[in-house]
């Protein structure tokens, strides 16, 4: 089972960055996992997060005993709690966030909301968190073609 995007592929044989199902998890829990939290971490421990369901309120309670098992046991560096959405964006299938839609009008695409209801909470995500202003947005254009919306 592959849980990474193409556009993830520069990166995620050795998960020096933070991968997008790691990220859509971190923000399921409510959990602020830094990337220097994330590099103190060995690959096994990497992967776990990856491999880590999330789906049930139980698996989430896991999930963030577990990030705190690895924080405390790899760094000195304390996690920190994050809100967590009762209503994210990326489960709304009837409005396209702002910011997805600019940034899909800077590289000259139109996002339909037919195209945006067909995608996966997780594709959803990922466009979502390549659109941010704060984010480097380099991927954002090959998200957008591996999701075949251009």
């Amino acid at each position: 089972m592959s849980y990474f995007f193409e556009f993830e592929d520069d990166f995620v044989a050795s998960l020096r960055c933070i991968p997008m199902i790691v990220r859509f998890k971190l923000d399921t829990c409510g959990v602020k996992l830094k990337l220097a939290h994330w590099n103190q971490f060995p690959q096994s421990e990497r992967q776990t997060l990856v491999e880590q369901p999330t789906t049930t309120p139980e698996e989430i309670k896991s999930y963030r005993h577990l990030l705190q098992q690895f924080a405390e046991k790899y760094t000195d560096i304390p996690l920190k709690d994050l809100p967590v959405e009762e209503n994210p964006a990326w489960l709304d299938t009837e409005k396209i966030p702002e910011t997805v839609e600019q940034k899909a009008a800077e590289t000259g695409v139109k996002l339909t909301l037919d195209q945006w209801q067909n995608l996966t909470p997780l594709q959803r995500f990922a466009l979502i968190k390549l659109s941010r202003p704060s984010h480097e947005n380099q991927n954002f254009l090959p998200a957008m073609k591996e999701f075949n919306l251009v």
